[in-house]
């Protein structure tokens, strides 16, 4: 499930079993790190490199021996399998870097288990930690000191990964996201500011993904495409020349756009991922630190996903259980909504406080963590915090049971044939 195993054991049963779990887990499993890649492009060729995935690893398989130093980048979820893994080199004296979110607000906890850790953005760093370990110097703390221009982004080493072992490989056109959802653990923990990549280098990207794998699937690794209309339009009219497949993470905005989503069906865009966190005007209440933009577009929702499925655009609808403003009656209220909208996917995760988010901080603030650093726990199926308007019992229970409806056979069919159903009546109604 998203790639992360569930501590809860109900849930973990289900997502054995469930033909919507089952699948979404191999689509999210099925990633390479482009952080590492992408660190990998800017190491000078003097130094012989390779890519290691963690999971052939994990279990205690024996680890790649005779290098010098290795990068590990990890999420909160998987942090302390990443801290063994860590160990482990260490223990054969091979020097280890940690860098990524999860360890750019926890530097110090890091530390305990890794020789070095890279604080923010890692591109303007890579070149300074090599040096550093080549003169048997290497610092503990390497930190961001100015944010790293995408213009000056290197085109990743695609060609270092096994193609085969992926469903899909990813480019980044931006970074960052406007909104500042209180729980999100995007890129702004490390890149406060929005910024886009130029276009002519995410063609060159995505060329260089077809040099290693013919008619290839592609995700845009952004928190949010689309912020800025006018670089999209660019970016959308050169992805229609390559004639690829793609998807990406977006706001519901882009329903209220026609010409942005006939540029989003012409460059083969096959489906967009919305937080639309929940379908109740008061759970979104208070959920973006700068503005309550969701809950002002909350009553469109149904209209713009119309909108953008219309296209042959099919939506990943994504709900977040355990907002303040949550009565019992929201499971239900999102099933409902996942019903009636015609959604041709749904998601559902729990609220879950990452570390470094101001949720976090919040939740903490107001003794509301179960368990202080149980980073295991940041799987977005896990409950670690006291809800506002529910007991923890309740809401586990009404969690598995809405995963149990949302994720069955029977369900995932109905969205199926509502979706086809739709498409066809939009075709007629074209003619």
């Amino acid at each position: 499930m998203s790639g992360v195993r569930a501590h809860d054991p109900a849930l973990t049963a289900l997502g054995l079993t469930l033909p919507g779990f089952v699948e979404r887990n191999k689509v999210i499993a099925s990633l390479p790190s482009l952080g590492l890649i992408t660190l990998a492009a800017l190491t000078p060729e003097h130094h012989d490199i390779s890519y290691y995935e963690i999971e052939d690893y994990r279990e205690g398989g024996r680890l790649p021996q005779s290098l010098d130093i290795v990068a590990l980048s990890t999420f909160s979820a998987q942090v302390f399998e990443a801290y063994k893994v860590a160990e482990r080199f260490r223990s054969m004296g091979t020097q280890v870097v940690m860098g990524g979110l999860h360890v750019s607000v926890c530097p110090d906890e890091a530390l305990l288990h890794c020789d070095s850790v890279v604080i923010g953005e890692g591109e303007p760093l890579w070149g300074e930690v090599l040096r550093d370990c080549e003169k048997g110097s290497l610092k503990q703390v390497y930190r961001t000191a100015l944010p790293f221009d995408l213009a000056d982004a290197p085109i990743p080493r695609f060609d270092l990964l096994d193609a085969n072992r992926y469903n899909r490989l990813t480019v980044q056109t931006s970074r960052g996201c406007p909104w500042r959802c209180d729980f999100c653990a995007s890129s702004y923990l490390i890149a406060p500011k929005y910024k886009t990549k130029p276009v002519e280098k995410v063609v060159e990207e995505i060329r260089a993904i077809k040099r290693i794998w013919n008619n290839p699937f592609i995700e845009l690794a952004d928190d949010n495409s689309f912020v800025d209309r006018a670089y999209s339009r660019r970016l959308l009219k050169a992805l229609a020349l390559e004639r690829i497949r793609w998807f990406t993470e977006t706001d519901i905005s882009i329903g209220e756009d026609p010409e942005l989503l006939d540029l989003l069906a012409e460059s083969g865009c096959q489906q967009v991922l919305i937080g639309l966190e929940s379908p109740r005007r008061k759970s979104l209440e208070g959920v973006e630190m700068q503005a309550n933009w969701k809950a002002g577009k909350v009553k469109g929702y149904k209209r713009s996903i119309q909108a953008i499925q219309s296209r042959g655009i099919t939506v990943n609808g994504c709900f977040v259980l355990g907002l303040d403003g949550d009565s019992p009656e929201v499971f239900e209220d999102v099933l409902r909504f996942s019903r009636e909208s015609s959604l041709y996917e749904v998601q559902v995760t729990v609220l879950t406080p990452f570390p470094g988010t101001p949720l976090y901080a919040r939740l903490k603030k107001e003794r509301r963590i179960l368990r202080e650093g149980a980073w295991d726990r940041c799987t977005l199926f896990d409950l670690n915090f006291k809800p506002l308007g529910m007991t923890e019992s309740y809401f586990r229970r009404q969690f598995v049971n809405l995963v149990r409806l949302l994720y069955s056979k029977e369900e995932t069919e109905k969205r199926r044939r509502r979706y086809r159903k739709m498409r066809v009546e939009e075709t007629r109604r074209a003619q």
